[in-house]
């Protein structure tokens, strides 16, 4: 998970800037996910100045995802001292192009700034959204009934095939243990996705009211 930064604030970024002081990525020893989930969260690059770790933390990623035409504040480095006239080559030795004919790809629309923090976010957005879709929650419950008389096993049934739902799996089967008197519990479960409710599972057991006394959620864990 992305360190929790305001880098839009002065303190925001002095907390980044000491966080990455031995770090050249977020998480691990590698690019991942959370280095381009927070280099969204950029609105300009850092100033190199005051927090040169974020600025060598920035400029390392917008590397990585090809991010073009960045406005940095570099240190300035000292003008090189100009090399003594080397001998006059031949005009097609100046003309020639090592990288080869670099036109087409010049001529190539750039993503703007603008276009690249919204994709950024877009996709951390998507990257957010599939991994709350696949995520599931073991939930264990006990159904308490009124009496010795009525049969356990049938109501489970009952509760397990009637009460259904689109993200809603049963368990394969169910325990009965003593309450009082004689009396004895269902203890079963059954897992959901993010778009479903213990609540609303439990407040349609406890609508067999003629069978169901009540409804204790015991558990819940996520998978």
């Amino acid at each position: 998970m992305p360190p929790k930064f305001d880098v839009s604030t002065d303190k925001g970024l002095a907390a980044f800037n000491g966080f990455m002081g031995a770090k050249s990525y977020i998480e691990g020893w590698q690019f991942s996910d959370a280095d381009s989930d927070f280099f969204a969260k950029f609105s300009s690059c850092p100033d190199s100045a005051k927090y040169p770790h974020a600025y060598r933390w920035y400029i390392h990623i917008a590397a990585i995802q090809g991010v073009r035409g960045l406005t940095t504040s570099a240190p300035a480095v000292p003008a090189p001292v100009a090399p003594a006239p080397a001998a006059e080559k031949k005009e097609d030795e100046d003309d020639f192009d090592v990288f080869g004919d670099d036109d087409e790809e010049d001529d190539e629309p750039k993503e703007s700034r603008a276009e690249m923090l919204a994709r950024l976010k877009k996709e951390a957005e998507e990257r957010t959204a599939k991994k709350e879709a696949k995520q599931r929650t073991l939930v264990a419950i006990e159904v308490k009934p009124w009496d010795t008389e009525q049969d356990l096993m049938e109501l489970w049934k009952k509760i397990t095939t009637e009460i259904k739902q689109d993200g809603l799996k049963w368990g394969e089967g169910c325990t009965l243990a003593d309450v009082a008197f004689g009396i004895k519990k269902i203890c079963t479960t059954f897992t959901m996705g993010v778009n479903n409710s213990s609540d609303d599972v439990v407040e349609a057991i406890e609508a067999l009211e003629d069978e169901v006394q009540s409804v204790e959620v015991t558990s819940m864990n996520v998978l």
